[in-house]
């Protein structure tokens, strides 16, 4: 594990923890303490997809993706807001709190977060985030807390469908990152990184070349609201990683001097 000499005092971080790697063994809780304890600023993004999943089946209610978005209906928006918000946002914050952390739980709603619009009429009740509002989000930090974001946005349209979204936490994760300017952007997922053509892993892309797999096919599902965070993040300075949350104190170690994963930008 990296030792806590090796992370910058008051670094920027966006951690976005995916459904996946969520678990009893995963180490990511104790490392986002760490950090807070020797003065880095991290903020988590959530999501929740496969705890969702088995949620909606237990409703008997099918799920159906497209281009790696969930189709979201109004059944199955009122499951989304339930795991997300509730159920998945509160056991990461007690986790957090248990290891001698400090943090809170919000979804993007509190405070108008994250405000946003009706993305694709084929996709139901999901949103495209269109407004970020930092404000909530740092009144916590200076007060000493990790924020922990839920991706149930605000829609401030009114007879435009429900005032509940469903967004896409990558491309969350991609918008708070670009708008706090954060030092680092890191996306814990359940592959090692993106990977090639021959499925070995690519350590670097440059914006060009992950604008090309996005474009030309050769990333698909789950994988493109990724690479498309990290090109808005990366466009404003931000630096990217897509990393296997997985392992072992990844997190860490994709703040270390010798990360192991994808840089993208």
């Amino acid at each position: 594990m990296p030792s806590e000499s090796s992370f910058a005092q008051n670094q920027k971080v966006v951690v976005k923890i995916g459904g996946s790697t969520l678990g009893a063994h995963d180490t990511t809780l104790e490392d986002l303490v760490m950090l807070q304890r020797q003065g880095a600023i991290p903020l988590v993004v959530h999501g929740g997809g496969a705890v969702v999943t088995d949620w909606l089946k237990r409703e008997g209610v099918q799920t159906q993706f497209v281009r790696g978005l969930r189709v979201t209906d109004a059944e199955s928006l009122q499951v989304v807001t339930a795991v997300l918000a509730g159920l998945v946002n509160k056991v990461l914050v007690a986790g957090i709190l248990t290891l001698g952390g400090k943090a809170v739980g919000l979804s993007g709603i509190d405070g108008a977060i994250i405000e946003g619009r009706i993305q694709d009429p084929d996709l139901g009740y999901v949103g495209e985030a269109e407004k970020v509002n930092l404000e909530p989000i740092e009144l916590l930090i200076a007060a000493g807390y990790i924020p922990v974001v839920s991706t149930i946005g605000f829609n401030p349209v009114a007879g435009e469908g429900p005032s509940a979204l469903n967004l896409n936490a990558d491309t969350v994760a991609g918008e708070l990152a670009a708008a706090w300017r954060a030092d680092k952007l890191v996306f814990l997922t359940d592959v090692a990184g993106v990977q090639d053509g021959a499925g070995q892993v690519i350590s670097q892309l440059s914006e060009g070349q992950a604008t090309a797999m996005v474009e030309g096919g050769t990333a698909s599902g789950g994988m493109i609201p990724k690479l498309e965070a990290c090109l808005r993040a990366a466009g404003e300075g931000t630096e990217c990683w897509i990393v296997d949350g997985r392992s072992a104190h990844m997190l860490l170690s994709a703040l270390s001097p010798d990360p192991v994963g994808t840089r993208v930008g």
